[in-house]
């Protein structure tokens, strides 16, 4: 529950940002996503990690293993979004939208079992310390 509450939050930023961008700065559809997706990745791992997963695992391995999961996924979403909005004529928001479920549910499952399986819960907010 708590994963899905910051993904929200985050996606409120990705959103926010690519309306920005798409909008009032009229960038295409690849440079808005890829800026508003970097925003978001950046709250949605702070967050997940304290939080969510209570992790005390080290912080740049596990965003080493967050960057990992993304060299795979950003090209693939940015080209496949950039594709669909320009050459298809799929709707920008409808694209982003279908971009940011496939994210969250990717992402869930890679954080939960690959970045922080080993180290759930053993932050000190976990160990009930201060």
């Amino acid at each position: 529950m708590k994963f899905t509450l910051f993904s929200i939050s985050a996606g409120v930023i990705e959103a926010g940002a690519f309306a920005l961008l798409h909008e009032l700065l009229h960038l295409k559809y690849w440079p808005a996503y890829l800026t508003a997706l970097i925003l978001s990745v950046l709250w949605n791992f702070t967050l997940n990690r304290e939080f969510t997963f209570k992790s005390a695992a080290n912080v740049p391995a596990a965003m080493a293993k967050v960057a990992g999961f993304y060299l795979v996924f950003t090209p693939l979403s940015t080209w496949l979004g950039d594709w669909l909005t320009e050459s298809a004529g799929w709707p920008d928001y409808l694209v982003l939208a279908l971009t940011m479920l496939s994210n969250f549910v990717l992402e869930f499952l890679f954080d939960r079992f690959v970045v922080f399986g080993k180290s759930i819960n053993t932050n000190a907010r976990a160990r009930g310390e201060k």
